[in-house]
């Protein structure tokens, strides 16, 4: 799977007014300080943001559902065994793949389910045991959460992804949940980002805090950043 390099201006990674931004050179990026480097990359991401979201959220719901069948199968290839292990996923929102039929197949080969939850504003993610048909309550941003707080330690955790680049970081909604999560998590946990084909840019400007994801898995087929990234 590669990302496309066509020079299209309506398939830049940033929005015009911002390119100048991030560009090295006089005016550019390389001659500001680190403060201001940073405050340019998260002007930049939230312009980006915004804009896959309004893609995202306007592809027809049965393309949505088509490529959530790819993208399983693709997992499925990816992680043929799965028997003990703790695979957390996510409640699918504003366009988000809908692998809750996946979760419960997975289940089926002796898979561990769960969902994420926030347990306290700005602190890495927790993870409660959960399977389809098992109880909710509205968690943080009314996301729906288990119900039983049976906490485990997910051996695979699962990313929606707004965008994603060439070396395997993601673009998420901001929070910075996610990587707060894999920097406690134990060193053997895989983190594989899922997202749409369609959303792959050539570079999200990343940060020291962000975390490469291990694979990354769209309907188009899997792109492992330890072999196409630098």
């Amino acid at each position: 799977m590669s990302v496309p390099h066509d020079e299209d201006p309506h398939n830049l990674a940033s929005p015009a007014c911002y390119l100048h931004e991030l560009s090295p050179g006089e005016g550019g990026l390389g001659d500001v300080s680190p403060a201001a480097q940073r405050a340019a990359i998260m002007r930049w991401r939230r312009a980006e943001r915004e804009r896959l979201l309004a893609q995202r959220v306007a592809m027809p719901s049965d393309l949505r559902h088509a490529h959530a069948g790819r993208i399983a199968a693709h997992l499925d290839v990816l992680l043929p065994t799965l028997e003990g292990k703790v695979v957390s996923l996510y409640w699918p929102m504003r366009g988000e793949p809908d692998l809750r039929a996946w979760l419960a197949s997975i289940l089926e080969r002796g898979a561990i389910g769960a969902l994420p939850v926030v347990a306290e504003k700005n602190k890495p993610l927790v993870f409660h045991r959960w399977q389809p048909g098992e109880k909710l309550k509205r968690g943080f941003w009314n996301i729906p959460v288990p119900e039983k707080e049976d906490v485990v330690t997910p051996d695979i955790a699962l990313a929606p992804i707004v965008g994603f680049d060439e070396e395997g970081y993601r673009l998420g909604y901001g929070g910075g949940y996610f990587d707060r999560t894999l920097a406690v998590l134990p060193q053997t946990r895989r983190a594989i980002g899922v997202g749409y084909s369609m959303f792959g840019i050539r570079t999200i400007h990343p940060l020291p805090h962000d975390i490469r994801m291990d694979a990354v898995v769209t309907e188009a087929g899997r792109m492992d950043p330890a072999i196409h990234g630098p």
